[in-house]
């Protein structure tokens, strides 16, 4: 049995659109993919790391570093929008040999990932997704100078760390200096500068699927949103749940946009009863 002790940041490594892909591969059974957020030295571990072994005791459970971040190969001059993310998961997949996946998607993840089941509903069975970008919005102060504008430095990243949880106590020294060292790597610094460029309302735009494409979601969705989040305010996914045909939506008072991390117990047993139904 995997336990959280046994991921390290490096995993295993599969070429995907040219690039040497970073990922982690746990259990048996249908395959469930699991897909970062997008703020600064995130990465499949950093995200994940707790989330792997309880469900890999029921699925195959795969979380990989997406192209620009964490610990895989970075393409030179890259542009990075919605169309490059979306190759890039496209070909992992394929390269492992996935016709059809689950998803669960934080932040950016989920946005990544509902455009997938936009694109290629036949390749979907399920997704659920913490504080997702799904529909244009007005962006918070925090996304545009905090996750998004961060510069490198141990006190940014405090900074920026505390904006997730609404229980700031869940921020550690450990954690920060952790997430600072991510970033202090002088070509992915520069790779995430290069994606989310002032003025950045904009990338929440062009990131964001329309109404019309929620629209044509067709597979069973789980949308779960901390209401105390400085992220992505939970109003997105309200909206959005109305217009998801199969979706469901849970809302955790007294949280913030790192519901996995804040409510680790009741944010499995969602994912559990959602994707495991007997």
């Amino acid at each position: 049995m995997v336990q959280e002790s046994d991921i390290s940041e490096v995993g295993q490594s599969i070429e995907a659109m040219g690039l040497k892909t970073n990922y982690h591969d746990y259990g048996e059974g249908d395959p469930i993919v699991l897909i970062h957020g997008s703020g600064a030295g995130v990465s499949a571990w950093a995200n994940w790391r707790r989330t792997i072994p309880p469900l890999a005791r029921r699925a195959r459970v795969i979380a990989y570093d997406v192209a620009g971040f964490g610990f895989t190969e970075l393409e030179p001059d890259a542009t990075y929008t919605i169309d490059y993310w979306l190759e890039h998961l496209t070909s992992f997949l394929n390269a492992l040999g996935l016709d059809k996946v689950a998803f669960v998607g934080n932040s950016f993840g989920g946005t990544l990932a509902t455009h997938f089941a936009i694109r290629y509903p036949g390749r979907v069975t399920s997704m659920a997704m913490m504080g997702a970008n799904l529909l244009p919005h007005e962006m918070l102060p925090d996304l545009d100078r905090l996750a998004w504008g961060y510069e490198p430095s141990p006190e940014m990243m405090r900074e920026l760390l505390e904006v997730f949880p609404y229980d700031k106590t869940i921020i550690t020294e450990e954690l920060v200096q952790a997430r600072f060292e991510a970033t202090d790597r002088p070509d992915y610094q520069a790779a995430f500068r290069s994606m989310f460029p002032a003025p950045r309302q904009r990338w929440v735009d062009a990131m964001a699927p329309t109404a019309e494409q929620l629209a044509k979601v067709q597979c069973e969705t789980l949308m779960i949103h901390g209401r105390e989040d400085k992220l992505v305010p939970v109003d997105v996914s309200i909206d959005a749940a109305k217009i998801v045909p199969r979706a469901e939506l849970h809302v955790f008072g007294h949280c913030g946009h790192w519901v996995q991390m804040e409510r680790p117990r009741e944010f499995m047993a969602l994912i559990e009863s959602f994707f495991f139904k007997s």
